[in-house]
């Protein structure tokens, strides 16, 4: 595959996304979330994403350079309208606003509506525990996973993060989707050229397929636990917000925006932050010295990325022959110069 490094590839990143309509500071904040997608291995929420990107500011379903408006503010939550913004501003947003209520009141919640795609959403809340705070952050969007029991796509694929912050310095970060496999991975298999594993989705006829190009709608992760989890996400981050997506969805009666949550919770509000940072590293000592069950090593949440980050910054961020194809394709269109690793 082609490497590229992470500068560079931000830097083209954020031509390709200004190109595309993106504001400058968008395209910076943007290129900046889907090259740590990159960076730690998540492909699935890198790059690949940017020509649709592009598509869904020439559609006008993002509107880049606009207001975030305050809905309301009440204590410790504060509601937030993107205007159909860059998810990555929008979600920015959100974290420097439950950020700043959380040493006032002990926690913040910042919801945000009428926004975009997030992409990987534990860059949320790491950036939120790097400043000494739990971060919890979830997202909604339209209908891509099938409910348990039932037929076709009726649950978004519901991403939610939690990150606690460490005395190492690099937070203990678990960031899922509530869907066997995120949605990504299906258009990475698809740029890969490569079959996806059978329990990851279904075709039109509600059959299991391998084929990422025959996957109708995703299943959700561990059967109903999943489904539920998506359900119960989808009410705290869309209903309690004023900004219902899934049943106007099912229900033919309107189309959600993506939404999103994020809460800091201050944790000199439950006591002494350094007797904090020491439990969880006594936590982190124990799950690591745990006797792995076969060659792979245990690892903690994040763990796997952090390792994977160190690598790439040090030897390059490889990209899918499809990826680079539509990368490559949109710069020509724009006029944007392409990297001589990628040529």
């Amino acid at each position: 595959m082609p490497m590229l490094s992470a500068d560079d590839l931000r830097s083209f990143a954020t031509a390709l996304l200004g190109a595309g309509g993106f504001t400058p500071d968008d395209a910076r904040q943007t290129a900046d979330l889907l090259v740590w997608a990159n960076l730690h291995g998540v492909d699935s929420h890198g790059v690949l994403r940017i020509p649709r990107y592009v598509e869904m500011v020439e559609k006008g379903l993002i509107v880049s350079g606009g207001t975030i408006e305050t809905v309301r503010s009440t204590g410790a939550i504060t509601v937030l309208d993107g205007g159909r913004c860059p998810g990555a501003v929008g979600l920015n947003r959100a974290v420097e606003v439950a950020a700043a209520l959380a040493p006032e009141h002990g926690l913040g919640w910042c919801a945000i509506r009428n926004t975009s795609h997030c992409g990987a959403i534990g860059y949320y809340t790491g950036a939120l525990a790097r400043q000494g705070l739990v971060g919890i952050a979830m997202s909604a969007s339209k209908p891509l996973m099938s409910y348990y029991g039932a037929k076709g796509e009726a649950l978004s694929t519901n991403p939610l993060s939690i990150a606690v912050p460490s005395a190492s310095g690099a937070p203990v970060v678990l960031d899922m989707s509530t869907a066997a496999v995120a949605l990504g991975k299906i258009m990475a298999a698809k740029d890969a050229g490569r079959a996806i594993p059978e329990g990851w989705g279904v075709d039109a006829d509600g059959q299991p397929t391998t084929d990422p190009a025959q996957v109708d709608a995703l299943l959700p992760m561990a059967g109903p636990k999943g489904s539920g989890l998506s359900l119960m996400i989808e009410l705290l981050a869309s209903v309690l917000a004023g900004a219902p997506v899934i049943a106007p969805s099912l229900l033919n009666t309107g189309k959600g925006a993506f939404n999103g949550m994020v809460m800091a919770v201050d944790p000199a509000a439950f006591g002494a932050p350094e007797d904090f940072l020491t439990g969880v590293a006594e936590l982190e000592t124990a799950i690591q010295g745990l006797s792995p069950a076969g060659e792979s090593p245990v690892l903690l949440p994040g763990e796997r990325g952090r390792r994977t980050a160190a690598e790439r910054a040090a030897t390059g961020i490889p990209l899918a022959a499809g990826t680079v194809a539509k990368l490559t394709a949109l710069a020509t269109a724009q006029g944007i110069a392409v990297p001589a690793a990628l040529g």
